[in-house]
This record gives C-alpha cells, structure tokens and sequence, in this order.
C-alpha cells in the first residue's frame, strides 16, 4: 500500500523525510513561514508555543535546548523563565532559519536593553546560542542540558527519526532532565477533522501560492501532519527508551504534545 507521501507528492516516503530535503523545504519557506505558521494553526501557534514552555519545569541558571528552533520564536520566553544566569542553545538544520532566528533573538535584545536602560535596572541578558545542527545528532555534550525542548519539528521526522530523536534527547539531557514538544495533529473527532484537513491540505497551499508563486512546499506540511497524526506514536518511542512520559492534547487534538523526565540512572 502506498504511503500518504507516495499518494499527494509522487516522491517516495524515504525522499520526504531526508534531511537535505527537509532543510532545502524551510530554507525556501523561510520568507512566509511565520504568517503560513500562524495561518496553519487558525492564529493558536503562539498560544501553544507558549504552552509548550508552561509545561515543563524550569529554574533560573538552567541550560535549555531548543531543538528545531525555526525562527527562534521559543527564546525569549524560555530566556524569561531561566535568568540571565540561564543559558539557552537553540540549534535548526535550516541555515537561512538560523539566521533569521539571530536577527530575531538580537532586536528582542536590544529592546529589553533599552527598557531596562529607561528603567535604570543592570544585569546582562541570558545567554542565548542559535547554532545550525541536525537535531538527530546535534553535537551537544552528553547530560548537559536541564530541559529540552521543541515546537513544530516532530512532523517532518519518520517513525525511525523519531526513535533516534528520543535516544539523543536522552542523551543530552542530564539526570531527572526534563523535556517538552508540541506539534500540530490531526484531531480525532470527525466534525473538527474533515474541515481542519481541507483547510490545511488545500487552503494553506493557496495561501502559499500566493505569498510565493509556489503552493507545493506548503502542500508539504499537509502531508506532514497527515503522516505525523498525532505525538501518541512519539509518547510511546519515548518510554519505550526510558523516558517517564505524558502526552497532552491542546484545542480538541489539533494539536498534541509531549512532556517528560529522564529517569535517574
């Protein structure tokens, strides 16, 4: 039986989810991809990114990693919650997202500096690393991160990417680290579900066609969602490599997401 992605691109399951692929398909959607984000998500994608924050536990001086960090748009509030004593490593396969991802990160620095000069307040800005990496195998030293966390990325990895995933988030992170993801999924129920995909499968490439000439990149993340579903498959790739694991349902299942502890050795 053919996949979904052999079905609506022609190209084979194992071609959509390569990483040159992936990279190359946010390179070019670099441009438009926070409106078509926004758009995708019927304007929840910021509620749910800062859900995805809320979620997991975080102390001032803790060292974050913000896998798949896109635009940067996790930063300055995971930067809120650690303190300038904390520390924040944002990595992204998508080296044109990195770079919009420092311009993003230095201008809402250079905003708080200018508040906290108005207000005559000291104390220098958290740390914040914006790094091009694969998420897979992200070259941070083992147990070194307190938290790890991620927002929108889950989709475009296969079954087998996100097993590896599992195994590098549990690698990076230290003893009782913890970890939270978020995606958008497809909801279960039936009255939500059929206008929710018409939307995202032939909607948003419309919207993309618009913005860009080209509709198919944005008739990718369709194909993402619908393979991806939901993160129950992840929940359960995640225990199965010794993770304490809970998975969280957010506006009816459109989106889902994870949070979790690495168990103490």
């Amino acid at each position: 039986m053919s996949s979904i992605a052999e079905v609506e691109t022609g190209m084979s399951e194992e071609r959509i989810y390569e990483p040159l692929f992936v990279r190359n398909l946010f390179d070019e959607m670099s441009a438009t991809y926070a409106t078509v984000n926004w758009v995708s998500s019927f304007g929840f994608c910021e509620r749910w990114r800062r859900q995805c924050v809320e979620q997991v536990e975080m102390a001032s001086g803790q060292v974050v990693v913000d896998l798949m960090t896109g635009m940067g748009e996790l930063c300055p509030r995971i930067a809120a919650r650690v303190g300038r004593r904390g520390r924040v490593v944002a990595i992204d396969y998508s080296p044109v997202m990195c770079r919009i991802a420092r311009r993003r990160i230095a201008k809402h620095q250079n905003a708080k500096h200018r508040i906290k000069k108005l207000d005559q307040q000291d104390g220098a800005e958290c740390a914040i690393e914006i790094t091009e990496a694969d998420a897979l195998c992200s070259g941070i030293p083992s147990g070194s991160a307190d938290v790890v966390i991620a927002s929108f990325g889950l989709k475009t990895f296969s079954r087998e990417q996100i097993r590896l995933l599992a195994v590098e988030v549990k690698r990076i992170l230290k003893p009782n680290g913890r970890f939270s993801f978020i995606e958008i999924s497809v909801p279960d129920a039936r009255w939500l579900r059929i206008p929710y995909l018409f939307y995202l499968n032939h909607v948003i490439p419309v919207i993309g066609w618009i913005f860009m000439g080209n509709p198919d990149n944005y008739r990718m993340l369709g194909v993402y969602t619908r393979a991806f579903r939901d993160c129950g498959a992840a929940c359960d790739m995640f225990r199965d490599v010794g993770f304490e694991v809970e998975m969280r349902s957010f506006f009816w299942g459109c989106a889902t997401g994870l949070v979790g502890r690495k168990k103490p050795s």
